[in-house]
């Protein structure tokens, strides 16, 4: 493995070898060259034909020889093996695949975000350490396009909108629920199905690749849906729906069946409308950048 170093002396790179590094370390450790040669497995002439070629690289020498004593590094001696020492650790941990510069950027839905994202942090904390997470709340399309892009290194989302150059893994398959007061008619049922919510008012959440997919489920069954709204978030959809405006449509629900004002809600699942996956997407070409105890956490938070 080559090095490029500058010597300040003559303002000229140099090339020097990782073994020269570990040697001239190797020699300060044990404060000889026979010493250091028996640690290296080398023999003492080809260490001190090693230690002489450095130091006239370098220009001047690393250790004071003295008759009968140990070497003793010299005062730019001292400098250098230091940072020759830094300089291998560093390569050590490289080599370990184990320095990550900046926080793992976590990118989740913007419906997800609310709901999960509080809990999967606090479920992640403890389940393994490292990476840290740095999140990020998007929507479908710039989600997708954080990923492709390298400005997110993850993503928790639906399996929707995402190119084939995007891996993903499957956490959980939910089906889609109509959300509606308590005191409308359809209420009354435990489930409900597509031809059921044709000719009602939907309440949608206007996030493009959203309402493209509530309206498809529809289409694929042979039947139109009939927006009545179209809201900027799913918040809003479910305050629409308490307050008798219409049948909103989710994947995502709160624990408690309330809207955001505290107003009640009803949810029923749609029997014949399938299911789609919550997934965790990273970049094709990558490894998934988790361990197995993390993974298995966000998994369990979304076990049914």
């Amino acid at each position: 493995m080559q090095i490029m170093v500058l010597n300040k002396a003559d303002n000229a790179m140099l090339s020097l070898t990782l073994r020269q590094l570990e040697y001239a370390v190797a020699i300060e450790r044990a404060g000889s060259v026979t010493g250091a040669a028996a640690a290296v497995h080398l023999s003492q002439p080809a260490l001190s034909n090693a230690l002489a070629t450095l130091e006239r690289h370098l220009g001047q020498p690393l250790f004071l020889r003295r008759a009968g004593g140990p070497m003793v590094a010299t005062s730019f001696g001292r400098f250098w093996l230091a940072e020759a020492e830094s300089a291998l650790a560093a390569l050590g941990r490289l080599s370990r695949a184990q320095i990550r510069a900046e926080p793992l950027r976590l990118a989740v839905f913007e419906d997800l975000a609310p709901l999960h994202l509080p809990a999967l942090l606090s479920a992640l904390e403890p389940a393994a350490g490292p990476p840290a997470l740095r999140p990020l709340i998007l929507g479908f399309e710039a989600l997708s396009d954080a990923l492709e892009n390298g400005q997110a290194d993850l993503a928790l989302t639906w399996e929707l909108g995402l190119s084939r150059r995007i891996l993903t893994r499957v956490l959980a398959r939910l089906r889609p629920q109509a959300v509606l007061a308590p005191d409308h008619p359809l209420a009354a049922r435990p489930g409900l199905c597509l031809a059921d919510l044709a000719d009602q008012p939907l309440v949608l959440t206007d996030q493009g690749l959203s309402v493209q997919h509530m309206r498809g489920l529809f289409t694929a069954a042979g039947l139109v849906a009939s927006v009545a709204h179209r809201v900027a978030s799913a918040e809003l959809m479910r305050g629409y729906a308490a307050r008798g405006f219409g049948v909103g449509l989710a994947y995502t629900h709160p624990a408690a069946p309330l809207a955001p004002d505290g107003a009640p809600l009803c949810l029923r699942p749609l029997t014949d409308a399938g299911s789609v996956a919550l997934v965790l997407a990273w970049r094709q070409g990558e490894a998934l950048p988790l361990t197995t105890l993390q993974i298995d956490a966000i998994a369990r938070h979304f076990d049914p």
